[in-house]
């Protein structure tokens, strides 16, 4: 998969492709859809696959204190549209001057003259260009215009709800992981390089890999039953906590995980965290030793859940072979 950054790296051997916008928050099981649509037509016309996304999210700009928490950093939601045969990613600035540029500019500098598409699929909901004045009926009219067909994929729905980023972070702020993972198809995943700490968990008896979030909010808060890729045995269940370390008057949020039955250096790894099941909130404690005693119940409790999820897969098996 190419990877683009900036109308600028455009170049005259990226014209003609079908093609797709959107933020790609999380890359869900409705964005999915749009892209295992966006593949089918492409393999009909012989022609590549982009995605146009944009970075940062157009909400962290025009309300960076308002926000809503990314479920994917750009890095993660790159891994993610790797899986679903994606060849180019085409990633603008979400700048002044593009959330200036007006709806018609947008069709002709980006879609006509830098990419070249002859179709394009997007949400049935989707708006752009300056003041959101570009719909899907604005689009069919510029096509019908350049030359390019558009298709509305409707929105993906799982049990009669539609699938959206909201729904997905409003299921982890809950911590309701198995509505996450449904959404998903797949768990909750954070990833990011093992940074050295300051050892404080090896000094109660409970060393910690490490992973500073790098983004200004965190979908996720708390203590998790997890699975880690991305280390020899992979994957190696453990605990993870995600928040400020109130304990230790932390106050950036830090992702720290540690791996049940495990020993060996993870400095400078990348690894993959999913989060599976939601143990408790994070807190206060009065001292160490009141931290101490409840990480040794925090991990108690995992092994607890793993084991019962194990017992649960083995049932399964014995019935589906019976």
């Amino acid at each position: 998969m190419e990877l683009i950054r900036g109308l600028h790296n455009l170049r005259p051997r990226h014209r003609g492709c079908v093609a797709t916008i959107g933020n790609f928050d999380g890359v869900h099981l409705g964005h999915q859809a749009v892209l295992g649509q966006l593949a089918e037509k492409a393999g009909q016309l012989g022609l590549p696959t982009t995605v146009v996304t944009f970075e940062p999210h157009p909400q962290e700009w025009f309300f960076p204190d308002r926000a809503p928490p990314r479920l994917t950093r750009l890095r993660e939601k790159l891994t993610a549209l790797r899986r679903y045969s994606v060849d180019r990613v085409l990633v603008l600035r979400f700048d002044a001057r593009l959330a200036a540029m007006e709806a018609a500019a947008f069709v002709e500098r980006i879609l006509v003259r830098g990419l070249g598409v002859r179709h394009l699929v997007v949400g049935d909901d989707f708006r752009f260009g300056r003041n959101r004045a570009g719909d899907f009926a604005f689009l069919r009219a510029m096509g019908a215009r350049h030359g390019f067909d558009v298709v509305a994929m409707h929105s993906f729905r799982i049990e009669g709800e539609r699938v959206s980023s909201t729904r997905i972070r409003q299921a982890l702020a809950a911590g309701d992981m198995d509505t996450a993972e449904k959404l998903l198809g797949r768990p909750y995943r954070m990833c990011g390089r093992v940074a050295h700490g300051d050892r404080r968990g090896r000094g109660i008896g409970f060393p910690t890999a490490n992973l500073h979030l790098h983004r200004r909010a965190s979908p996720v808060l708390g203590v998790f039953a997890v699975e880690v890729f991305g280390v020899p045995g992979e994957p190696v269940p453990g605990v993870a906590n995600v928040g400020v370390r109130p304990t230790v008057d932390g106050t950036r949020a830090l992702l720290e995980v540690h791996l049940l039955d495990f020993a060996g250096d993870l400095y400078g790894r990348y690894v993959q965290v999913d989060f599976l099941h939601k143990l408790r909130d994070e807190r206060r404690f009065a001292s160490f030793e009141a931290l101490r005693a409840q990480i040794r119940r925090d991990v108690e409790a995992a092994r607890a859940w793993f084991a019962a999820r194990a017992q649960a897969e083995a049932a399964r098996g014995r019935a589906g072979g019976g």
